[in-house]
């Protein structure tokens, strides 16, 4: 028997809940089914925000090879494992978290709902889960931070082109709480968005999104009016500052000089810069491509997974994004070399439909499934997901078992 102490049986509870509630008649809140999650969501947001929430770069045909390829791998069940005992915790930049899942970072959360990025950091606090709040977020970090209260929060940084609100936005959130620094490489420019050019519409032009920067000391002194007197001159500052095109591989020793967070790179898909990014002496890295919203026609990030985690081998801590919907996604991710996932948005579909609590709810229903899934599959904890619990997929979706 299995001496491994339980550390969530969450799957089974949320089942037994959920299943008990309709024994009233009561039925879920919030749709589980991921697809029509995302229409719900779609009924009650407006053309332009579900525009830029939705879309992606160009065509979006690398939204789209974001999830055919977690099809072309295929979990193996083992059985008679004593799964009775299950432990989803997992260690991430030298910190125990309940389970591999973080909030991903998405800005400009208040044309989503009211209470926007606060609202999610109560969702991250009832569930124990880490957030990872975007410089882009349209409350202060300082907001969010107080209501989370003790949970795990990372800060991801948008460098720009004025250091001293680099090192301003650094220093606020070493002083929040937040423990490590993402560094997003992936959006020195804005890809061509279709939806968003058909529509429009830039939320950031219509002062969304730009809680950081309107609180910064930094910021607000190189204007010559504050941004609440002049929001417009704010506004264009922000436009004309944001993007840094000029960044390079060099740039990362100034950033590293300014904190002693940890600092991990968001964007990797290509082994060379990851291993670029490993000889830097980062101390972690996002496989991810923005979820399709950057490069149109760019590799899937699930398939650039594999071959960045043989890259660097255990040199870095490596987490996964783009794409995650279901249980079975996260193990596939774990199981190809990610210590943990990002999931972003799913959880703003809920966050549409009932706020906190929607954000909360959809979390827990994919904290609910990786439990289980991960009992099926004969585990009892992350640290058994590895690449010999999986087959690929042929395109006609027989297995080739000879890889």
């Amino acid at each position: 028997m299995s001496n491994r102490v339980s550390s969530s049986s969450v799957g089974m509870e949320r089942q037994v809940e959920m299943y008990m509630n309709g024994l009233q008649g009561n039925m879920p809140d919030y749709p589980v089914d991921p697809d029509k999650l995302r229409q719900a969501a779609r009924d009650v947001l407006d053309d332009r925000a579900w525009g830029y929430l939705d879309g992606g770069a160009g065509s979006g045909d690398t939204m789209a090879a974001n999830r055919a390829a977690f099809r072309r791998w295929r979990l193996e069940p083992r059985m008679l494992r004593g799964v009775e005992n299950r432990d989803l915790s997992v260690q991430v930049l030298g910190t125990d978290i309940r389970a591999p899942l973080l909030f991903a970072p998405i800005g400009v959360l208040s044309i989503i709902h009211e209470q926007a990025e606060v609202a999610v950091a109560e969702a991250s606090r009832r569930l124990d889960l880490p957030l990872i709040l975007s410089t882009a977020s349209s409350r202060s970090m300082e907001e969010v931070a107080s209501a989370q209260g003790d949970g795990t929060r990372w800060f991801q940084l948008y460098w720009g082109k004025n250091d001293d609100v680099t090192a301003s936005m650094v220093e606020r959130a070493e002083a929040g709480g937040f423990s490590a620094l993402v560094v997003t490489l992936d959006t020195t420019v804005l890809s061509w968005r279709d939806r968003d050019l058909e529509n429009g519409y830039l939320p950031f032009l219509e002062g969304e999104g730009l809680g950081n920067y309107f609180s910064d000391p930094a910021f607000r002194g190189a204007l010559d009016d504050p941004p609440e007197e002049n929001p417009t001159q704010a506004i264009l500052y922000f436009a004309s500052m944001f993007s840094n095109p000029g960044l390079t591989w060099d740039d990362l020793d100034w950033l590293r000089d300014l904190t002693d967070l940890p600092i991990v790179l968001k964007g990797i898909l290509s082994p060379t810069d990851a291993e670029r990014a490993a000889d830097a002496g980062v101390d972690g890295m996002i496989v991810s491509n923005h979820g399709g919203r950057q490069v149109d026609g760019a590799v899937a990030a699930l398939d650039a997974l594999p071959r960045v985690a043989d890259a660097v081998g255990d040199r870095v801590e490596i987490l996964f994004d783009s794409g995650i919907r279901r249980g079975s996604d996260i193990l596939k991710a774990l199981a190809l070399g990610a210590r943990a996932v990002l999931v972003g948005r799913p959880y703003c579909h809920g966050l549409a439909l009932g706020g906190a609590e929607g954000a909360a709810a959809v979390m827990l229903n994919l904290l609910s499934d990786l439990d289980l899934t991960l009992g099926l599959c004969g585990c009892t904890g992350m640290d058994e997901m590895s690449r010999d619990r999986l087959l690929r997929a042929a395109p006609d979706g027989s297995i080739a078992l000879d890889t």
